[in-house]
């Protein structure tokens, strides 16, 4: 029986997911990879140990689902997106890899904006550079590691790692190439980009781009050791999670709002020609001549799953011991807190925001007399605020009158009313577990000529759809909220750069 494996690596899990070729998940495997922060600011993994976590994952995997190897047709990887992964001459991991979570960059970014640098950035790449891009990490390491950026012998996204480690073949797909080199108009690699940040001798660095469903690859023999694939078996380009996330969660298209609440706030939407402006980026879609513009930052998720870390930690181990999720252990808790009025309110700015990298996180409003329930509705409100903040930039370029929500916060369904409440539009989401993975064995199954394009999703959408419609009384107090979240956030910006002078070279475990 036919089946396509989608791995999909986040910056905390690496996961293995295969499925059947009517989009039905037959086994999941997940590890956790380390993060390594050694000093503030620097997010870092190692780069071995993702590649030994995913190969155990597929493994896994493969066992779980109890069909043999050989029926897999295709593979494909989507990850993180931005930060960067280095590699020598002799294709060896150069060090640590840095994750999109990274802001070391931070000064550099500031005197681009401060210069000219932003500017013709913007209107060279579509997008304004940031403390993750490759174009600013990349700059960091020529500025701080003279040593290393001499070494490096190519630069790829997290994906790309994977993929090489499947295939020995070096290359990337259209929409992670667009992160910082290419061209916006022509969606090519422009060597002008390179030039204008300082890296132009880099060019011999820049990955090969190829479609998202192209093969360019077969699992070697090696990699068939360490994971159980079978020697041979295509391996696609992959996407970036962005766009993998939106696809796998089905209907996304003109007219409507992505929303993805990952450890980033991901907002976007489609368009036939570039549209470009400093709230957002704009990328490569899947096809040529599609742009796939997205609000971004930082700033969603990871401030709930730090939340659970730090103060949930009885019910996280007791749902690992009684295999009930810690979402459904504190939905009780959540639901109260919703039900009754609060003072409460977060700002979601641990790991960056749209204010700029020396934003931080912190609670507004709290009295003695609330518990831990008020602060985890004030969290998952500030990250649907801090989504709305995107979305409502992407409504000053584009058209839509809708969004569709994925990621693991969407499984409750009184979140998904609070974001169709928040936003003020409906808000659908689609009975999809592991959306970004199945995203990329969509990618897998057109290159494999089992679907037309990756487009052609083989379920139906509408039945595993459901949708949540805006209440105009909760609406009317979220707006009261919503714009007292940004009049706090606008008194902080001038605070926050005073906030981190206080420990600028804080270490932390």
């Amino acid at each position: 029986m036919p089946s396509l494996l989608g791995i999909d690596s986040g910056l905390t899990v690496t996961k293995a997911v295969i499925f059947d070729i009517d989009g039905t998940p037959l086994a999941v495997s997940r590890r956790r990879v380390t993060q390594f922060i050694p000093k503030a600011r620097h997010i870092e993994r190692d780069m071995g140990e993702l590649w030994s976590a995913t190969a155990d994952a597929i493994r896994e995997a493969i066992a779980l689902s109890k069909r043999p190897a050989s029926d897999i047709q295709g593979i494909a990887a989507t990850a993180h997106g931005d930060g960067i992964y280095l590699l020598d001459g002799d294709q060896q991991p150069l060090g640590r890899a840095i994750l999109s979570l990274d802001s070391r960059a931070g000064p550099i970014v500031n005197e681009w904006t401060d210069s000219d640098v932003a500017e013709r950035a913007i209107e060279l790449t579509g997008q304004i550079p940031h403390v993750s891009a490759p174009s600013a990490l990349l700059a960091w390491i020529r500025e701080m590691e003279p040593e290393r950026y001499k070494r490096i012998g190519h630069f790829i996204s997290c994906k790309d790692w994977l993929r090489f480690c499947l295939t020995g073949i070096i290359g990337t797909d259209r929409t992670e190439a667009s992160t910082s080199f290419t061209d916006v108009k022509t969606q090519d690699y422009s060597q002008d980009a390179l030039r204008l940040f300082g890296l132009q001798k880099l060019v011999h660095a820049l990955p090969p781009a190829s479609r998202s469903d192209q093969i360019v690859g077969r699992v070697t023999r090696e990699a068939a050791n360490l994971t159980g694939l079978t020697e041979g078996t295509p391996v696609m380009a992959g996407l970036h999670d962005v766009t993998a996330s939106a696809l796998g969660a089905g209907g996304y298209g003109k007219g409507v709002v992505a929303i993805i609440a990952g450890t980033y706030s991901i907002n976007e939407t489609l368009s036939s020609e570039p549209r470009v402006d400093r709230r957002w980026f704009c990328r490569n879609g899947i096809a040529p001549g599609i742009w796939n513009s997205m609000s971004i930052s930082p700033a969603s998720t990871a401030n709930y799953d730090w939340f659970l870390d730090k103060l949930c930690a009885a019910e996280r181990a007791e749902g690992e011991t009684s295999g009930r999720s810690v979402h459904a252990l504190l939905g009780p808790e959540i639901d109260a807190a919703f039900k009754r009025p609060s003072t409460a309110l977060f700002h979601p700015y641990l790991f960056g925001s749209p204010y700029g990298a020396e934003a931080s996180a912190g609670f507004f409003g709290l009295g003695g007399w609330h518990d831990r329930g008020d602060m985890l509705r004030a969290v998952l409100e500030g990250i649907a605020f801090n989504h709305r903040i995107h979305v409502d930039a992407l409504r000053d370029g584009f058209s839509f009158d809708r969004a569709r929500l994925a990621g693991g916060i969407s499984r409750n369904p009184a979140v998904v009313q609070m974001f169709a409440d928040i936003l003020g539009m409906p808000v659908t989401v689609t009975e999809t577990d592991e959306a970004a993975a199945w995203g990329a064995a969509l990618c897998a199954g057109s290159g494999a000529g089992i679907y037309a394009d990756p487009q052609s999703d083989p379920r139906d959408t509408e039945s595993i759809e459901k949708t949540c419609q805006p209440d105009p009384a909760r609406s009317a107090d979220y707006e009261t909220r919503y714009q007292l979240f940004r009049e706090i956030a606008d008194a902080m910006t001038p605070l926050w750069p005073k906030i981190a002078a206080l420990a600028p070279d804080q270490a932390v475990n």
